[in-house]
């Protein structure tokens, strides 16, 4: 790939590689010249799954528990985007109330453990003990040590989500449960009874969750500013403008607040946005196509869908969306560590709507399908993933067979922006200075705060770059095949 190049005369290279408590493999490559200045910072993507071309030639009703092995974080996200694409092939444009609310249920049950996951496993060290501390001491082992009850809170907020995933799906990670027009088995009440033993140490918890990314970011004035980028947002938000996760229109807002569309229908999204590739990445950069690549990239995840949504439909979430808003003097709030914050607001948004989905009388229900209407051609399912809007696209055959896939992942989206925070913190904290662990973990810092899924996002388009080597058992390279950012193949002779 490009970045593995020789460094140009008078320059050298530092790479992170790779980039540490983050999911999937990416790596950051510094160039700075003989005095320490940058010259270019990149984040990068490393590994290529290429799942929109696996799931070619698959019957559509595979789809949804096919793609769930794009991740082992966020597999319900995955399935619940594919299962509503699949729905709309189906002809079916409307659940059972059971089946929508579980398919709910089971969505907050995904964002609770992940954001769980990414703000008390991944990056809590860096704020508990500081970007630059000792790096033996700053990970979860460290908090487990020196804050134990900070760490054991997030360990069973997780759990919690991941029950919830295991009662509707019969596993926590990669389960079943969606079919095409509804679901495949009831919620039980002694299922829904264990759930709601609980709920009430997890809205407490969800709430103390809040307030300690809170006190964090208000209290450190140097977060205002750190990797901070004034971009566009997009998200999904619900009929009256509340925070949505599972169904709505999508917004979009300029970097000054006003709006560039709003409500749009998703399934029109190819008329707004477009992706480009880049040679050295194997992610690639959407961006809004009325704006260009320089001006049309964008953020999606908890900070877009907080600053995007009018409300909050849960009480103690819109208080805490109330106060994030008054930080911001009432403007959108463009502090890219104030992901983490908006994060646990939405972490409690779901805590309240887990409370209220597990006292629906609908939620134990028993008709769980929809009647099935005219076969469609194609479907196209967007949810809200934990971090930002999924996009799923099939085109299918007349043999029900997958001809054409395209995923927007929502790490995708944020593609440009992290590339955008990373130089952005080498420049503020690494120019001219003798580089450090500590000064490295700043830009790791920065990516992480956008939570990145990065084994989701790895899916190539138009022509990238790839070797494939043949060798025997002690080693000896036997042939080796190479193809560049042209799509021209060198191969090196075989050695019979």
């Amino acid at each position: 790939m490009e970045s593995d190049q020789p460094a140009p005369a008078n320059t050298r290279r530092i790479a992170i590689d790779p980039v540490t408590r983050v999911e999937g493999h990416g790596k950051i490559t510094l160039l700075i010249d003989d005095d320490n200045h940058i010259v270019e910072a990149r984040f990068h993507i490393v590994e290529f799954r290429g799942f929109e071309k696996f799931i070619q030639g698959r019957p559509f009703w595979e789809v949804p528990f096919f793609v769930q092995r794009l991740c082992g974080i966020c597999p319900v996200s995955h399935q619940l985007a594919a299962a509503k694409a699949v729905d709309q092939i189906v002809g079916v444009n409307q659940l059972t109330p059971t089946a929508t609310k579980l398919r709910r249920l089971l969505h907050f049950g995904q964002m609770l453990q992940s954001h769980a996951l990414h703000f008390f496993h991944l990056s809590s060290p860096d704020f508990l003990f500081g970007f630059g501390s000792d790096p033996t001491k700053r990970n979860i082992a460290g908090v487990l040590e020196q804050y134990p009850e900070i760490a054991l809170k997030g360990v069973k907020l997780r759990k919690y989500g991941q029950r919830i995933i295991e009662a509707i799906t019969g596993k926590r990670i990669h389960g079943t449960g969606t079919v095409p027009g509804g679901m495949n088995k009831p919620f039980t009440l002694p299922e829904r009874d264990a759930l709601l033993a609980d709920i009430d140490d997890i809205l407490q918890w969800s709430q103390d969750a809040v307030a300690l990314n809170e006190q964090i970011h208000t209290a450190h004035a140097d977060h205002r500013d750190f990797g901070t980028l004034h971009s566009h947002y997009l998200s999904m938000i619900g009929s009256n403008g509340e925070l949505e996760f599972y169904h709505g229109n999508l917004r979009a807002q300029s970097v000054s607040g006003d709006n560039l569309f709003a409500p749009f229908d998703y399934c029109d999204y190819q008329q707004i946005i477009s992706e480009e590739v880049r040679s050295w990445s194997y992610l690639k950069f959407p961006y809004f196509s009325a704006l260009g690549t320089e001006h049309g990239w964008y953020r999606v995840g908890p900070l877009a869908r907080i600053n995007n949504c009018a409300f909050i439909s849960t009480p103690l979430a819109e208080a805490a969306r109330q106060r994030f808003k008054a930080y911001g003097h009432g403007n959108l709030v463009h502090d890219t560590l104030a992901y983490h914050w908006a994060r646990m607001i939405e972490l409690l948004h779901c805590a309240e709507s887990i409370q209220s989905l597990l006292h629906d009388r609908d939620i134990t229900g028993t008709d769980l399908l929809a009647k099935k209407g005219e076969y469609q051609p194609q479907g196209i399912g967007v949810i809200e993933a934990p971090r930002g809007t999924l996009f799923h696209h099939y085109h299918v055959n007349d043999e029900g067979l997958v001809t054409r896939a395209n995923l927007i992942v929502s790490t995708t989206s944020n593609n440009q922006a992290m590339n955008e925070s990373v130089r952005t913190v080498a420049n503020q904290y690494l120019d001219g200075q003798e580089i450090t662990e500590a000064l490295l973990n700043h830009l790791e810092v920065a990516v992480r705060a956008y939570d990145p899924c990065l084994s989701c996002a790895t899916h190539a388009l138009g022509k990238m770059p790839l070797q494939v080597t043949l060798q025997r058992i002690d080693g000896h390279v036997v042939h080796q095949l190479t193809k560049n950012t042209e799509g021209t193949i060198q191969s090196s002779p075989d050695d019979h």
